[in-house]
């Protein structure tokens, strides 16, 4: 397979043309329909519809998108890893959910830039469902995600529990309402548990998947929402929200996911890594 056809095809979904694409690529725009042609006949079916508009996929195309991103971020990966000084020989790479990247991921990298100098590292900050399919794909060694996944030709180990609490915008003399709440995403098991503490609130006005964004947006516009202990601490300390009283909390337990194919000893460095990070970053949320 041609990882050049597999760039192509990415960056004519991208840019949402023939033309554009080639423009990006630095190629003709023959080198571009000539690069899809070949793939079309590789896979069998066609991967693009092309109109005045522009192109659109195939429901074949819309498959072979997924394996596409994998093709290519396997093959960057070895890049890396065969690029890197023979004092360097080894390579890691690990993705994490966006809300588990800070501080978690900056302490993880520190220690291991300390401990493990000749490691080369890769991080990838991705949607938990991705991070799973790259791990499974060997495009990624390991996850760390919230939740307990389960799944087959992985091992999911524990790594730690945080607590999601409700926090508010100050009231400024009006009292916050149901309508204010706004709904952060943190996986099934939370929104289950959330709609059984809470069976009569209406659904929320606004939905947000990304913590930080949440708070950022109540911060700035007012209401409430649930976000992890330790990461809303200071800004509980610096008076920008406040928890709200007799409000129940909700367990929220992070995992490591990694094939069977990882070598024991890396995993035992991302493992200890990590679990040392788990302990600064604790410590520095509990001292600000």
């Amino acid at each position: 397979m041609d990882i050049a056809a597999a760039r192509t095809f990415l960056e004519i979904l991208k840019t949402g043309s023939f033309v554009a694409a080639a423009a990006n690529l630095n190629i003709t725009q023959t080198a571009v329909s000539a690069r899809i042609r070949v793939l079309e006949e590789q896979i069998g079916q066609p991967l693009f519809v092309r109109s005045k508009a522009g192109a659109r996929l195939t429901p074949a195309g819309q498959q072979f998108h997924r394996f596409a991103m994998t093709m290519v971020q396997v093959w960057e990966n070895a890049q890396r890893a065969v690029a890197l000084p023979l004092a360097r020989n080894r390579h890691v790479t690990l993705g994490a959910e966006f809300s588990l990247w800070s501080p978690l991921l900056k302490h993880w990298l520190l220690w291991m830039r300390q401990e493990w100098p000749s490691v080369g590292i890769g991080i990838t900050i991705d949607s938990a469902d991705r991070l799973i399919e790259q791990v499974q794909d060997g495009s990624l060694d390991v996850a760390v995600l919230y939740g307990l996944p389960q799944r087959p030709g992985l091992v999911t180990e524990f790594l730690f529990e945080e607590h999601l609490i409700l926090v508010r915008a100050p009231s400024n003399g009006r009292e916050p309402e149901a309508a204010d709440h706004v709904g952060v995403f943190w996986g099934d098991d939370f929104h289950s548990s959330y709609r059984a503490a809470f069976p009569d609130e209406p659904s929320p006005m606004v939905s947000i998947s990304h913590g930080p964004l949440a708070l950022d947006y109540i911060i700035e516009a007012g209401g409430s929402g649930y976000f992890r202990a330790e990461f809303v601490k200071r800004y509980v300390d610096d008076g920008q929200v406040v928890p709200v009283p007799d409000s129940p909390t909700f367990s929220y337990s992070a995992s490591l996911v990694h094939s069977t194919k990882v070598e024991d000893d890396m995993i035992d460095a991302i493992r200890n890594g990590l679990r040392a990070a788990v302990v600064l970053s604790s410590a520095n949320a509990t001292s600000d």
